[in-house]
């Protein structure tokens, strides 16, 4: 491995000779230039498009950089879609390692000679890519497995690019406008922390695990079963899942595969993932998915993974009301509360922007309109207010694109939106029920109640913490203690008036959305509301009183 000062000479000259001189001024490497390349040569042969240069240089620098053009790919609210295709086309390919160095490897982790532990395997090398090499090998009892390996000395030679790349992404804050916009140093973080994941295979065994008793019951999707005592860090065993390629349509044809009902399960499996499980594979690319002979889907390939957690929930949610209701207000609003970057958003030109993604399906059934473009369209114009998505609803958004490209193939007629559509709808109106908005509310009011609690303490700390240096205030207690009853009672009917107006705005959020479900629900909404108000209201009677006597 080469020392530091050796390896960012390397990239600036890699970077200068692929045409990115730009790029070399951004990250503060002019000095790492010898004095003759200081002025970028021209690159040679027939002329590149930016992104292709950019292709170039990360496989020339090597599998880290690889892996962190791949997470750029991922990320359409950062790069328009022609550096997404060039950086999707990153093949993670390398050179195998030679057997008898994988042997160790294996001896080291499995306490014994991988011809010994396994009942047989093939030392011929799978798929080699940056990070691990691949093996085929079956079980004493007859299983068949694929075997992962880690390369041996892959971490330390990680670790040092990781380091270097968020010193450059730290100097490129400083010094270009675009690194400011989208937080650069605390994108590479984020990328440095899912690289380092992918370098542990046991937390890939977990996730592969958690899909597993996800789908248990599920016919339509086979998860790979994960061999924990042939497993560690750096090995991991998995059942070996044999089929056909998804985008293989003259192989499916031939098994007697029906593609557009396939397309709608393989859709369905994503769905379910998202809004029933909140855990979901990030990467459905055609490589990671296969068809077994009877129809069933096949997944392999569990490290790029997101979580859909409450937050994420409700960002989705407030989002989802506002392109079902084609209100550009709503949606702006939702938009800037998901934002990460911190940047300060123009409400006023971001709404009327707005306008044109809504015309792409107002008056439409959604179910008609590619949920894909609705998607890009929307992306370019996050990217034009420098709006930076949240890591898992980026991911998210991808795995939509990619899982409707993915039923187009199947099925040139398949669209996304009949079966996004009722997950989406349902995850709206749970956010609109009062049962969530009462939990939301309960939250704030604690901190509410807490605050108005503590306030007559804080009072009297500030009264004694005021004479200070020979300046001295003379406030007396018992003449701040009306005030504090006084915030008291307000903070009481804030609560009493916020809870109010929430339950009433989810009563009505909810008749709109779904009036046939107003029925059903209007004896438990009212008995709920009933009970709360009452609750609330004794509580209110009981605290003026205490105020009271406290006065007296």
């Amino acid at each position: 491995m080469i020392s530091q000062l050796d390896r960012y000479r390397q990239i600036a000259e890699i970077l200068s000779r692929n045409g990115l001189g730009f790029l070399v001024s951004a990250l503060g490497l002019e000095g790492r230039l010898p004095f003759r390349k200081q002025q970028a040569p021209k690159p040679a042969g027939r002329p590149k498009t930016r992104p292709q240069y950019l292709r170039a240089a990360l496989e020339e620098l090597g599998p880290t950089y690889v892996k962190i053009g791949q997470l750029l790919s991922t990320r359409p609210d950062l790069l328009p879609p022609d550096y997404q295709r060039e950086l999707a086309k990153l093949q993670d390919n390398a050179d195998p390692v030679p057997w008898p160095q994988i042997v160790e490897e294996l001896r080291q982790e499995l306490g014994g000679d991988p011809l010994e532990v396994f009942g047989s395997f093939d030392t011929t090398v799978m798929a080699s890519a940056s990070i691990g090499q691949v093996y085929a090998a079956t079980l004493k009892d007859g299983t068949e497995v694929v075997v992962k390996v880690r390369r041996p000395g892959v971490v330390p030679q990680v670790e040092q690019d990781l380091e270097i790349l968020q010193n450059l992404a730290n100097a490129a804050g400083k010094r270009w406008e675009a690194a400011r916009d989208y937080d650069l140093p605390g994108l590479m973080d984020e990328f440095a922390a899912t690289l380092r994941t992918e370098l542990d295979y046991l937390q890939e065994g977990r996730n592969a695990d958690r899909f597993r008793a996800n789908f248990e019951d599920d016919p339509a999707i086979d998860i790979p079963a994960v061999y924990w005592e042939h497993s560690t860090s750096r090995v991991l065993t998995l059942g070996r899942i044999r089929g056909m390629k998804v985008t293989d349509v003259a192989a499916l044809d031939a098994a007697g595969i029906d593609r557009p009902a396939l397309a709608v399960a393989a859709s369905r499996v994503e769905m379910k993932m998202v809004f029933d499980d909140g855990f979901f594979h990030a990467d459905p690319h055609p490589g990671n998915l296969f068809v077994e002979p009877g129809g069933r889907v096949g997944l392999i390939d569990f490290g790029m993974v997101g979580e859909v957690d409450e937050k994420l929930r409700s960002q989705l949610s407030a989002l989802f009301i506002g392109i079902m209701r084609k209100d550009p207000e709503r949606m702006t609003n939702a938009l800037v509360r998901i934002n990460a970057s911190g940047r300060r958003v123009n409400r006023v030109k971001l709404s009327m922007d707005l306008g044109p993604l809504i015309r792409l399906y107002s008056g439409k059934d959604l179910g008609s309109v590619p949920v894909g473009s609705i998607i890009t369209t929307g992306l370019g114009i996050l990217r034009t207010h420098h709006i930076q998505l949240p890591r898992e609803m980026a991911l998210l958004l991808r795995m939509l694109i990619l899982t409707e490209g993915m039923g187009e193939v199947l099925d040139p007629q398949f669209r996304l939106g009949p079966t996004l559509g009722p997950y989406a709808r349902r995850m709206a109106l749970q956010q609109l029920n009062p049962v969530n908005y009462a939990r939301r509310l309960g939250r704030a009011g604690t901190e509410v109640l807490e605050l108005s609690t503590e306030l007559p303490d804080q009072v009297r700390r500030l009264m004694n913490t005021l004479d200070v240096e020979g300046m001295e205030v003379h406030i007396r207690a018992e003449e701040l203690f009306p005030l504090v009853i006084r915030l008291e009672r307000v903070g009481n009917r804030m609560v009493a008036a916020i809870f109010a107006s929430a339950f009433i705005r989810g009563v009505g959020e909810l008749t709109l959305g779904d009036s046939s479900r107003w029925k059903s629900w209007q004896a438990p909404l009212m008995s709920a509301g009933l009970a709360a108000t009452g609750a609330l209201g004794g509580y209110i009677a009981w605290t003026s009183r205490r105020a009271r006597l406290r006065g007296m």
